[in-house]
């Protein structure tokens, strides 16, 4: 994974934020983006998740409030990559950060299928095991695993509140149609 973004601060938090899709969070630590939090169905949920990876809610430091702003960008359509800011690898294991690195370097408005994730792992065969990483993804929207689709364009799992509907939606936005076909919102 990229690491340009300096970090500035040695605090760590939490903070919400009001996207296209819904309210979001990002917690932050002394290394980086600890966890990004796509909507729950209700915002305690969202609260709970987000409280794994810092205790306190907290007024973002610039670094964060900077990448709060690309990530709601992107969710409106920008074509922000958002490939160098921070995340913080602690305890991810390396299968999984060589899974991130991948899908993080497919640009908006792009997909790869689980197949092609594990071809380029260079572990043909190893779908399953791809989408399982996905699914433990710390960072949706940073490591964009919305962007992963199961075989023949198949939408496949996604762990937001609202699943493949979240999926879709912010494909949708990225103007990613999965089997080509227009999503549910345009």
């Amino acid at each position: 994974m990229r690491h340009t973004v300096g970090v500035e601060t040695e605090t760590s938090g939490f903070a919400l934020f009001d996207t296209a899709i819904g309210r979001c969070g990002v917690a932050w630590g002394p290394q980086g983006i600890t966890a990004v939090q796509l909507p729950e169905r209700r915002e305690s949920a969202t609260v709970a998740r987000l409280r794994r990876y810092a205790s306190d809610e907290a007024e973002p430091p610039a670094h964060i409030r900077a990448a709060i702003a690309r990530m709601t960008a992107l969710l409106t359509g920008d074509r922000d990559d958002l490939t160098d800011i921070e995340v913080d690898p602690t305890d991810i294991p390396d299968f999984d950060r060589r899974v991130y690195a991948i899908a993080r370097a497919i640009p908006p408005g792009d997909t790869l299928t689980y197949g092609e994730v594990a071809t380029r792992l260079g572990l043909p065969g190893s779908a399953q095991a791809v989408g399982q990483a996905l699914g433990r993804n710390p960072y949706p929207i940073v490591i964009p695993c919305h962007r992963v689709l199961g075989a023949n364009g198949k939408v496949g799992g996604f762990s937001a509140g609202d699943g493949a509907v979240t999926k879709l939606r912010m494909l949708g936005i990225e103007g990613a149609a999965p089997n080509g076909q227009p999503s549910l919102f345009d």
